[in-house]
């Protein structure tokens, strides 16, 4: 499970204005987390992954405190929009990366990455290069990368909103599966409730810097009584 306790951060030091999260998920859950841009729905992503330091509060998975750890020390991955693969390396070896960054690879490990390119689907496109490969091909070697580094929190950030929607719904179920099968703890940031639909049975509202609201996705996407989330909701 993820904890997050009381965690707060601001960008200027000196503000008094911080943001606050308090939140939990369950292992083989994926959490989505829809909200305003610039309401702090990466920030919270980037404090859990390490990327950004917190005045104060917890984040605890499997019960361990976390929010001293160096960035490689956490059991987290992190995938975002731009997939951040190497072009000038083949499939199989971006996905090898995510083993052992010296690609000096044992036998289990071989194994191990040759599994995650047939679980999604790319075990006869290893030897291509990312440019020669869809956005969705794409998507998918950044999410093999992450699985290969065997994480227990995998972190989606607007991971799938370059794809059109049948693309998108078809890697959020493939996160799904995975996410359950591995007894992983998934957070998705998207802008489309219909996301949200697909990937969670619950769904978080962040707005100015808090989780203003969390309940099934249904229960949420019709709510009417939080303003800001009725604004929000009515600008998609």
């Amino acid at each position: 499970m993820l904890v997050i306790e009381r965690l707060e951060f601001a960008y200027d030091v000196a503000s008094a204005a911080s943001m606050r999260f308090e939140l939990e998920v369950a292992d083989g859950e994926v959490l989505s987390l829809i909200g305003p841009s610039g309401s702090g729905k990466s920030t919270l992503l980037n404090l859990i992954a390490g990327f950004l330091p917190a005045r104060s509060g917890r984040i605890l998975i499997d019960e361990v405190a976390i929010e001293g750890f160096e960035v490689a020390e956490r059991p987290v991955s992190i995938v975002f929009q731009q997939h951040n693969l190497f072009p000038h390396l083949d499939l199989y070896t971006n996905v090898a990366l995510g083993v052992e960054p010296s690609l000096r690879l044992n036998g289990a490990q071989v194994e191990t990455v040759r599994e995650a390119l047939a679980r999604l689907g790319l075990e006869q496109l290893q030897r291509r290069k990312p440019g020669e490969l869809s956005g969705g091909q794409r998507q998918r070697v950044a999410l093999a990368r992450a699985l290969v580094r065997k994480r227990k929190i995998l972190l989606l950030d607007e991971a799938f909103a370059a794809l059109g929607p049948a693309m998108r719904a078809e890697l959020i179920e493939l996160v799904k599966e995975l996410v359950c099968e591995q007894g992983m703890v998934g957070l998705l940031v998207s802008h489309q409730p219909r996301d949200a639909l697909i990937a969670s049975a619950r769904t978080a509202f962040i707005c100015d810097g808090q989780v203003t609201a969390s309940a099934t996705t249904a229960e949420l996407l019709e709510q009417t009584e939080l303003p800001e989330l009725r604004n929000y909701l009515g600008s998609m």
